[in-house]
């Protein structure tokens, strides 16, 4: 479970020691201040864009570091680890939104900011009656000139109230509901007229991952913001990126489950029970023998994953899959993991108990696990 994994290069092994250096100086020990305001602090996304921990897979050319996939798996890896949640995820989900469908004024205009962490991006598809579903989107887009005119609303949006650049779906050309109904725009939000942040959402876990909901009254977008090259291709824009989002998750989930499983090998190992280390008795065993197991199923599973995206070759079905079967086994994992650690896995100065909460989320977003497994029976 903790040999390296098959993408691993001298490049990605030097990246990850700067990660995880980076993060336990400048990032442990502002877990708790994060976790009460909501978000974490501005200057946090400067330093990690200037140690190069934003879009580490965007070619230079554009700020990025000029890596792979695997750059990316490392950084995600490494604060999955942590327990932190910083909402860099999301930046990167963003970038390649601009990277794969930007035209070369956008990207240059918008991606070094992204990398340099004076940017902040955010995906605003979900809606009060509109998650999975995305063709059930009614906040719209209305062509005048050259601006559109958006009106309607959004909720759950990670990096809401720090966000400066928002990935908006809307309705455009007064569509109605179908495949071709919908459009992504870029907002610049900074003191943009009739755009409005709305309350921080208090959630049960994930406490320091900024979450809020957004307004749009007549907020007017110069129509060179539209991504493509013309409205109308936005689903099938979002539906080719989520196997991207898809696969980050589940490499989040599997490194979260192998800490889970290690945190807690170390425990049972040390608390005594019954005159003996819990590890003495055989249920302890026979349970983290199992937990162990699913999470190096899960490890080879990513890891080839991961190989497959790097290449080109990582289908949609797949990442499907891939997503929901991790985040599953992370749940299970680490629900197995509180178990072990008795009445101590329920007080949330153990890490164990914060992992618990901050995974259940991970088989809700991203289209939830039913909506994954509707897309892996489609290909049957």
């Amino acid at each position: 479970m903790n040999c390296e994994a098959p993408w691993t290069t001298d490049d990605t092994r030097v990246f990850r020691k700067t990660a995880r250096e980076f993060i336990a100086k400048e990032f442990l020990s502002r877990q708790a201040q994060w976790d009460e305001q909501g978000r974490p602090d501005r200057e946090a996304w400067r330093k990690a864009g200037r140690v190069g921990l934003l879009l580490p897979d965007v070619p230079e050319e554009y700020g990025g570091a000029g890596g792979t996939f695997a750059h990316e798996a490392v950084v995600i890896e490494e604060l999955a680890r942590a327990g932190i949640h910083s909402g860099f995820g999301v930046q990167s989900i963003v970038a390649h939104y601009i990277l794969a469908y930007g035209n070369e004024e956008q990207k240059r205009r918008w991606l070094p900011g992204m990398a340099a962490g004076e940017l902040i991006g955010a995906i605003g598809m979900t809606e009060p009656n509109a998650g999975s579903d995305v063709q059930a989107i009614k906040t719209t887009a209305r062509r005048e000139g050259d601006e559109y005119v958006v009106n309607g609303s959004k909720t759950f949006i990670t990096n809401g109230s720090q966000t400066n650049l928002l990935c908006l779906a809307v309705r455009t050309g007064g569509a109605a509901p179908g495949p071709r109904a919908l459009s992504l725009l870029v907002l610049e939000t900074n003191d943009l007229a009739g755009y409005r942040v709305g309350r921080s959402l208090h959630k049960i876990g994930r406490h320091s991952q900024d979450t809020t909901e957004l307004f749009f009254d007549d907020v007017r977008v110069p129509a060179r913001n539209l991504l493509g090259s013309s409205e109308g291709r936005g689903l099938f824009q979002m539906m080719d990126q989520l196997s991207y989002e898809r696969l980050s998750i589940a490499v989040s989930a599997v490194a979260a489950a192998e800490s889970a499983v290690d945190l807690t090998t170390r425990y049972v190992k040390e608390r005594n029970a019954f005159g003996k280390p819990l590890i003495d008795l055989q249920n302890t065993r026979f349970k983290l023998a199992e937990c162990k197991t699913d999470v190096h199923i899960g490890r080879i599973f990513v890891d080839k994953c991961i190989q497959q995206f790097i290449a080109g070759r990582l289908d949609s079905i797949t990442a499907a899959m891939v997503k929901y079967w991790l985040t599953d086994c992370q749940c299970r994992v680490i629900d197995e993991c509180v178990q072990l650690h008795g009445g101590y896995g329920y007080m949330q100065e153990y890490p164990i108990a914060r992992m618990w909460v901050d995974s259940r989320i991970q088989k809700i977003y991203a289209g939830s696990n039913e909506i994954m497994k509707e897309i892996v029976g489609s290909s049957l």
